[in-house]
């Protein structure tokens, strides 16, 4: 049911735990299923040098957690918008239908947190 990568992402988290003195820090739930997902991140001059994720969910939002901080990790803000949900859903190796809301936390929480690096 999961891809490979998916699974690779929830069982070897990348980026799990909180950035120490972040520049800004958002938590998001998904009110539907509970899922909840919090980021925090830290620039050094225009880039995002670190980003970290703590999550409580299904195994799709873990996974999704873990895979956004790798797609943004190092890049600029205006870098980091451009990333889309579904290039979220390639570093995973695909969603399941049911699980598209994993998808939508992730980038979310994601938009929330570079509205507040600006």
């Amino acid at each position: 049911m999961y891809s490979p990568e998916l699974l690779d992402h929830f069982q070897n988290p990348r980026n799990a735990g909180d950035v120490e003195t972040p520049g800004a820090s958002v938590q998001m739930e998904n009110p539907a299923c509970g899922d909840v997902l919090k980021l925090t991140a830290k620039l050094s001059g225009r880039r995002i040098a670190n980003i970290r994720f703590r999550a409580k969910g299904c195994v799709p939002t873990m996974a999704c957690a873990s895979a956004i901080t790798e797609l943004i990790k190092g890049k600029t803000i205006e870098e980091a918008r451009q990333v889309s949900r579904e290039d979220l859903v390639r570093k995973v190796g695909g969603l399941p239908q049911a699980s598209a809301h994993a998808g939508h936390l992730a980038m979310d929480t994601l938009a929330a947190l570079l509205r507040k690096l600006v």
